[in-house]
């Protein structure tokens, strides 16, 4: 893109010696360059592009140039583009400068990669694991290396875990977990409060890692299309669109427009169950339980449409690489357009009953503040970032099938329990317009609704979607028709430290919803 090289030119100008440049796609573009230009380009984009670090991984590539490849992951959105910066890491020294002191949104993803692939982020200011748990995973085993092997039982490491510790007069530690009382998945959250404001939250999650990545390897597509629906139940949608998109970058493949059009509804329906879930679930965590069980009614309505539309009230089983499996009928339309317009009149008298409540209102308002600046700072993503004034969302940034439906991005300023509650229902209200915009654009739509795939597909590209909690990342390395790297990034990853940071000063009895109102998905962290 010809806009785009005078970024690559500048980044140049900064002393970076590049080696290729790829645009296979006109929304992504592949940076590789010198080894030890990796962490100087890497901050160069970061601050240049104003972008956090939107995926950051490895990939074993020993077998064909002796070597491992990492990758970081930008988004422009001035350009409208991804870029991915790359470079190899010898497998006879394999490190890497860290980033993390510098950009905060590289951390996890640095932990990830030095416990999976073993490769050490030099500098890195904490060597803790995420996922493989020290108390039950042993020294010196890198699961995705592809030469991994696990030969009978092996001793654990056996290490206690190290929590951050805040020392004092009056400072008190509360453990909660990592088994709760309820369906939610494990994660420890440990509280140091002085009297009753938290002035610290630490997080500890991968209590459920699930070895995702590696049972992507040697998946044939149409198992990993299905694999990736169930990597988060709650979005098992936008995942599978995302993995779709990224096999139909990588083969060029041109998706009928009427499949689009049937995918955005269906992207939309899923933000509509989710959100009414959300809105209930605060409205529960600060006792108001006529309207946790008014927004649960609404959700069940959709979840109902979901099945009359696709057989799925999860929307699981609907998209194929190419388009999708079956078709809407104008009865199916018919039918989606009269629910619709009934779930929107609900909504709105769920709105007011929440809104005008006074007791409600003193629960959610000004409790569990996330600045924008902060936000911006950790590289939190999606529903959160926009309710603390950070204006991105990728259906604004790669419009595609949303252009023309003059679609408007949904955004609060004060970054509190409110705000994230009023994000939720304003973009209930857009959905419910989208998905009458897409449905009368459907209707006049004859013809395919998938696009012919070649079995025999290779290459790689990153597929994104704007799902309900925030961009789900799939990049997808395909050889013989099979996966050989998958990297997931789930909008959750990038958001549990924007929890912690929320909570500060917030008594312990007001988690609860603060933790609600970002609804993180433990699944979708424990990869």
């Amino acid at each position: 893109m010809k806009i785009f090289s005078g970024v690559i030119e500048e980044l140049r100008a900064q002393g970076v010696e590049i080696l290729e440049v790829l645009e296979s796609h006109p929304q992504e573009a592949v940076i590789r360059i010198k080894t030890e230009d990796f962490h100087r380009a890497c901050l160069f984009m970061h601050k240049r592009l104003s972008s956090a670090v939107m995926a950051m991984f490895a990939a074993d590539e020993r077998k064909a140039k002796n070597a491992f490849e990492i990758f970081c992951v930008f988004l422009s959105r001035e350009f409208q583009k991804w870029c991915i910066l790359a470079a190899d890491i010898p497998q006879d020294r394999p490190a890497f400068p860290s980033l993390a002191r510098d950009i905060h949104s590289a951390s996890f993803f640095e932990r990830e990669i030095r416990e999976m692939f073993g490769l050490e982020p030099e500098g890195h200011p904490d060597k803790r694991r995420l996922h493989l748990h020290d108390e039950v995973w042993p020294n010196g085993l890198f699961p995705l290396r592809k030469d991994f092997v696990v030969f009978g039982p092996v001793a654990p490491n056996g290490a206690a875990y190290c929590f951050n510790r805040v020392l004092g007069e009056g400072i008190f530690e509360v453990p909660v977990g990592p088994v709760h009382a309820g369906i939610i998945g494990p994660g420890h959250f440990r509280f140091s409060a002085a009297g009753e404001p938290i002035v610290n939250l630490e997080i500890r999650l991968g209590f459920t890692h699930r070895g995702v990545e590696k049972v992507f390897e040697h998946k044939t597509l149409d198992e990993a299309v299905r694999m990736a629906e169930c990597v988060a139940g709650d979005t098992a949608f936008g995942h599978s669109w995302a993995f779709c998109q990224a096999i139909e970058k990588a083969s060029a493949l041109k998706v009928p427009a009427r499949a689009l059009y049937e995918r955005a509804i269906c992207l939309e329906l899923e933000r509509l169950y989710n959100h009414f879930a959300g809105i209930g679930g605060i409205a529960l965590d600060v006792g108001f339980s006529f309207a946790a069980q008014f927004a649960s009614v609404l959700k069940e309505r959709v979840l109902r449409l979901n099945q009359r539309l696709t057989g799925s009230r999860y929307l699981k089983g609907v998209n194929r690489i190419g388009g999708v499996r079956r078709g809407f009928s104008r009865q199916d339309i018919q039918a989606l357009l009269c629910e619709i317009l009934s779930i929107s009149g609900d909504h709105k008298e769920l709105k007011q009953m929440l809104l005008t409540s006074v007791s409600f209102m003193d629960r959610v308002d000004e409790t569990g503040v996330l600045r924008q600046k902060t936000a911006r700072d950790l590289g939190v993503v999606g529903l959160a970032a926009r309710a603390s004034g950070v204006a991105m969302d990728l259906r604004k940034v790669f419009p595609d099938v949303y252009a023309g439906s003059d679609f408007r991005l949904i955004t609060q300023e004060r970054g509190d329990v409110l705000s994230r509650l009023r994000v939720r229902m304003e973009e209930v209200e857009e959905s419910a317009r989208l998905i009458i915009y897409f449905a009368d654009r459907l209707a006049d739509l004859a013809g395919a609704v998938a696009a012919n795939f070649p079995l025999a597909a290779a290459g790689c590209a990153l597929g994104a979607v704007e799902a309900w909690r925030g961009p789900v990342l799939y990049w997808v390395k395909v050889a013989d028709g099979q996966v050989d790297r998958c990297k997931v990034v789930d909008p959750s990853f990038h958001n549990w430290p924007g929890l912690a940071f929320a909570v500060l000063g917030n008594i312990i009895p007001d988690f609860p919803v603060c933790n609600k109102s970002f609804d993180l998905s433990y699944a979708g962290n424990d990869l």
